[in-house]
């Protein structure tokens, strides 16, 4: 039987999925630099970047283009975006360390559960049928759901950006004001907070979830020692 040829290095870098992955952070970079000069082209390109993290999963599935290091690069840029955006917006809303929390955790469990992954010997972060949380295998295991709480999550943040019309200004004031004058927009934006706060929980249970596999990692290797 002969054998399959093996792909050389080149060949996994030009992998469609990994492309699209180069283009996204092209995109996203002149998306940050005119954020401020151009609120709407930032929004479209930001955006037009995060349905591209759809399509690159899929082109992976369909030319069977999987590859680790384009998981990483998704995953990377896909946490880079939302903690640029997430730092424009501690600037533009008071408090500021709110959003800086949510860069926080949003970074941390994301790294802890790739790490963990690993250290399990899974081939995916999404993995987690092991899971006693059933909203975590939820999240993970149903991709409507999931995309429901990532599209929520980064609509939510670009709408706040879009609202912002001045520093140093109080969320909970301008979400109340621009409520009350489009109710279209209050249903919008319930909807989107919705999708938001699971997100935030799950985020939560990840880092937990995660934190515990690196734990039992280590306490098992020092069992066999």
């Amino acid at each position: 039987m002969a054998k399959k040829s093996k792909p050389g290095t080149l060949s996994v870098y030009l992998y469609i999925p990994n492309i699209i992955g180069y283009l996204r952070v092209l995109m996203n970079c002149y998306a940050f630099y005119i954020c401020h000069s151009n609120k709407e082209l930032f929004s479209v390109l930001y955006f037009v970047s995060f349905v591209c993290d759809a399509l690159d999963g899929w082109f992976a599935r369909r030319f069977n283009q999987v590859s680790t290091f384009g998981a990483v690069l998704d995953m990377v840029t896909d946490r880079i975006s939302t903690a640029c955006l997430l730092v424009i917006l501690s600037q533009v809303y008071w408090p500021g360390l709110f959003f800086l929390s949510l860069l926080a955790l949003d970074i941390a469990s994301h790294w802890l559960q790739m790490y963990s992954t690993f250290l399990a010997g899974k081939s995916s972060h999404k993995d987690v049928k092991d899971s006693s949380s059933w909203l975590f295998r939820l999240y993970y295991g149903n991709r409507m759901f999931m995309g429901y709480c990532c599209v929520a999550c980064e609509l939510l943040y670009i709408t706040l950006f879009l609202l912002a019309k001045s520093q140093n200004e109080n969320m909970n004031e301008v979400l109340l004001n621009a409520a009350k004058k489009n109710i279209i927009l209050a249903f919008l934006l319930a909807v989107l907070f919705l999708g938001w706060g699971i997100k935030q929980i799950v985020n939560i249970i990840q880092l937990k979830t995660a934190a515990d596999a690196c734990v039992e990692y280590d306490i098992n290797r020092k069992h066999e020692q």
